[in-house]
């Protein structure tokens, strides 16, 4: 995804490295590996930030400059559903993607991990609409910083069951991107990319709660 210059711990190659300390890239206070981000939306450009900066940015629009905090919900629909045959309207070449509206281009974007990091979509997403934008998560997704996260059944069963989705903060996706980096191996990733996987999705599910009823962001 262009314009990504954080999240610099889970992009870096598998190669033993000296942890680096990361900071507040707003004033350079040294920060816990658990921190908040924030999202420059008109670069569309991801931040570190410490605590009190974090603060200062709750609220859309708050402390100028263009910056968004990146909130930590996340969301479950028991009722979602996707068919291969919507999957394959939008031309995703992996069992995998994240989807969120870029409100600077004001139109949905497609992203997925790959072994080279995040790769974005080029191809149109016209059956957006009709398919996964219609769903209650795609209705509760809050612009540039959270993504519908979806992933298909490696059997592709073609069932409408075979897929799940999940609401979540935009810096997950970039954690997932790099454990796919950090751990793919060969064609088709490898025992331990999928076991990396596998666990990583089952955390997510672990804090996702029910998507309420009502479309729309949660107050």
């Amino acid at each position: 995804m262009p314009g990504i210059s954080s999240l610099r711990r889970f992009l870096v190659d598998s190669v033993e490295q000296e942890p680096v300390q990361e900071v507040c890239e707003l004033c350079a206070t040294p920060v816990p590996p658990q921190h908040p981000h924030l999202v420059q939306v008109a670069e569309r450009r991801m931040l570190c930030a410490c605590g009190p900066c974090g603060f200062l940015f709750d609220n859309p629009g708050a402390g100028g400059g263009g910056y968004r905090r990146v909130p930590d919900r996340y969301l479950s629909d028991p009722e979602f559903r996707l068919t291969d045959a919507q999957w394959d309207e939008l031309q995703i070449p992996v069992s995998m993607a994240f989807f969120l509206h870029n409100s600077a281009q004001g139109k949905v974007i497609a992203c997925y991990p790959s072994p080279a990091g995040a790769t974005e979509s080029e191809l149109g997403l016209e059956s957006w609409a009709t398919g996964l934008g219609a769903g209650r998560l795609a209705a509760a997704l809050e612009p540039d910083v959270e993504a519908l996260l979806v992933r298909r059944d490696k059997a592709g069963s073609g069932a409408a069951g075979s897929a799940e989705g999940l609401l979540v903060p935009i810096d997950a996706c970039y954690r997932l991107v790099g454990l796919v980096k950090l751990h793919w191996r060969g064609f088709d990733g490898g025992a331990e990319a999928w076991h990396e996987i596998d666990g990583f999705f089952e955390a997510l599910r672990e804090q996702a709660r029910p998507v309420p009823p009502a479309t729309g962001p949660e107050a």
